[in-house]
């Protein structure tokens, strides 16, 4: 089956995620007056993102919402087990606010999509919420390239189980074997891709992560993508993608 349409991630794959949470936490940090606690900003953004990632995977998992993850991050971050919800979600807005600041494409990013644009149809399927990834993709001018915005949190299913792909392809109208999906994370994005029987493309910018799922297609940069997708892109991988 030709692909028609493509799937993308959104933080760390057309956005700098990585990049935009490591300068508004420093920023946060400096107003805050809190930069000497964690000892250097390297330091303070390791633990940032440890606390992240560990209340991500119970978001994922459905055992809190995508606000109460927030304010647990707050909380964990500041040792502060007793602040209130109010609190906690000011503090956030406020590092939210120097987040946003920071925002920033990839740079090969729109020439990718404009390459595409002409073959393939495009939508989002997130890990995130509609309301934080919908203005995200509107401030950066994404948003009107994409058919379906598909968010976890509204979905009630997050990457990397199937039901998540399967209903960003649904919304599509399209069959998984039709769509390729392209996500930066190995495991989440790219095996859960696979696994639901749409095409993956694991997009490893750094170049250094490691061989990756089997039967999924890596690629180091975007300029990479419309190659591949133009090939037959089940047999092997062509120059340029690994």
């Amino acid at each position: 089956m030709p692909i028609r349409a493509v799937l993308w991630d959104i933080d760390d794959t057309l956005f700098d995620y990585t990049g935009a949470d490591a300068a508004g936490l420093a920023r946060q940090l400096d107003a805050e007056h809190l930069r000497e606690r964690y000892g250097t900003p390297e330091r303070a953004l390791a633990v940032w993102r440890e606390i992240t990632d560990r209340h991500w995977e119970r978001f994922a998992a459905g055992e809190v919402t995508f606000q109460g993850q927030r304010r647990d991050r707050v909380r964990d971050f500041l040792e502060a087990p007793g602040m209130t919800d109010a609190e906690a979600e000011l503090w956030f807005g406020r590092y939210v606010e120097h987040y946003q600041a920071a925002w920033a494409l990839f740079p090969d990013v729109l020439p990718v999509l404009d390459a595409l644009a002409a073959t393939y149809r495009h939508g989002v399927l997130s890990n995130s919420s509609l309301a934080n990834q919908d203005p995200k993709l509107r401030h950066l001018g994404l948003r009107e390239r994409f058919e379906v915005l598909v968010c976890a949190a509204e979905l009630g299913v997050s990457k990397p189980a199937a039901e998540a792909f399967l209903a960003a392809c649904e919304a599509l109208a399209l069959p998984p074997g039709e769509v390729a999906y392209v996500g930066d994370q190995p495991e989440i994005d790219a095996r859960g891709a696979r696994d639901a029987g749409l095409v993956a493309v694991w997009l490893d910018r750094d170049g250094g992560r490691g061989p990756g799922p089997d039967g999924v297609h890596r690629i180091t940069g975007l300029e990479h993508l419309p190659q591949l997708l133009a090939g037959d892109t089940r047999f092997g991988a062509r120059s340029g993608i690994r």
